[in-house]
């Protein structure tokens, strides 16, 4: 059935290429479309090789990769057309494709809105034409104020305060006008980001962007494999117990395991658009974060504060109660088992 085969864009990103190995591993048929900006080509060899593993365990599945950006809407429709010509169309999309950095956009906002705001446009008119209406967007907390108090309920004031959190809150209006076109017809997931983390327990994959990234986990195992420099904190008189940062840690392997429930919720309801919140709902600060990676991976990591980055909030963690009484889904794993996992991938990729 249609259903069972899923396009991912931005598939061979950090979490998309992680999606995609979870998807391959349920029996689905994957499509990813990616422009390779800020994804590895290793990372892409790396699943085809593991697609191929699987088949000769008896997996009947496809893999089927196309490079290309889709902000040129020529190829989302290469997608849909080649997918229905070999008898597999789409039946649903995982939209992971866009820039992700507040600091970036602070400094390139018609990158960040013709990016994500354009692409997902033009995703959703293929779509459309493709009678495919299964859809999950990858929001993210960011469309947040920073007023919100934490944990926070899905129906909290969407204020966000920098133009990536502005991007994301205005594609999600932009579903919500969409799915009243044809109520009947869609079925729309909004899920709302915290901060993933980890890597996946086979250890072949983990967060490799080619740019340099801003998150702080790759900045936490960079600075523990150089050895020589310092951590930057940004900020130590936060309203928080230690004066840094509070952020909802999420496993990435959780965070996936949210999108393949948010899939099978949409197949097995009513056409509907919703919002959730992917998040333990547990804050941990950025001292607490460094103190449990040094712990847990036995080694040291020296670190000095800067200022505040502009559009930063001091503490934002989920309320996931929503999630866990529509779509039955509980993050399992710790934020010890989040380092350990994320370092071993790290340390074993980037140590020369």
């Amino acid at each position: 059935m249609s259903s069972n085969n899923v396009l991912v864009t931005g598939g061979i990103g950090y979490i998309g290429i992680h999606t995609c190995f979870t998807l391959l591993e349920r029996g689905y048929n994957v499509y990813v479309l990616d422009s390779l900006i800020n994804s590895s080509e290793k990372t892409l060899e790396i699943i085809k090789e593991y697609s191929k593993s699987l088949n000769s365990k008896g997996f009947k599945n496809i893999f089927k990769f196309y490079k290309g950006d889709i902000r040129n809407i020529k190829n989302i429709e290469n997608v849909f057309s080649d997918a229905l010509l070999n008898s597999k169309p789409i039946g649903g999309v995982i939209h992971f494709a866009g820039k992700k950095s507040v600091n970036e956009s602070i400094n390139f906002p018609m990158e960040y809105w013709e990016t994500n705001l354009l692409g997902t446009i033009n995703l959703i008119r293929v779509m459309n034409s493709y009678s495919c209406f299964n859809f999950i967007f990858s929001s993210s907390a960011s469309v947040y104020g920073k007023n919100s108090i934490s944990p926070i309920k899905e129906f909290e004031r969407i204020e966000p305060i920098n133009p990536y959190g502005n991007t994301k809150a205005t594609i999600e209006k932009f579903l919500i006008d969409v799915f009243n076109s044809k109520p009947n017809s869609w079925r729309i997931i909004l899920l709302r980001y915290f901060n993933p983390i980890g890597s996946h327990p086979s250890g072949l994959i983990g967060e490799s962007p080619l740019e340099e990234s801003t998150n702080i986990f790759p900045k936490i195992c960079e600075v523990a494999i150089r050895e020589n420099n310092a951590f930057k904190i940004y900020g130590n008189d936060w309203p928080t117990k230690d004066g840094t940062c509070i952020r909802d840690y999420i496993h990435i392997m959780d965070l996936v395991e949210g999108h393949i429930c948010s899939y099978n919720h949409l197949l097995s309801h009513d056409p509907e658009i919703n919002a959730f919140n992917l998040g333990t709902g547990k804050g941990t600060s950025v001292l607490e974060l460094l103190s449990i990676f040094q712990e847990v991976n036995k080694c040291k990591i020296f670190y000095e504060y800067e200022q505040p980055r502009k559009g930063d909030v001091g503490v934002c963690f989920a309320d996931n109660t929503k999630a866990k009484k529509i779509m039955n889904w509980y993050p399992k794993k710790s934020i010890n088992e989040m380092c350990k996992d994320g370092w071993r991938w790290y340390k074993s990729n980037f140590k020369n």
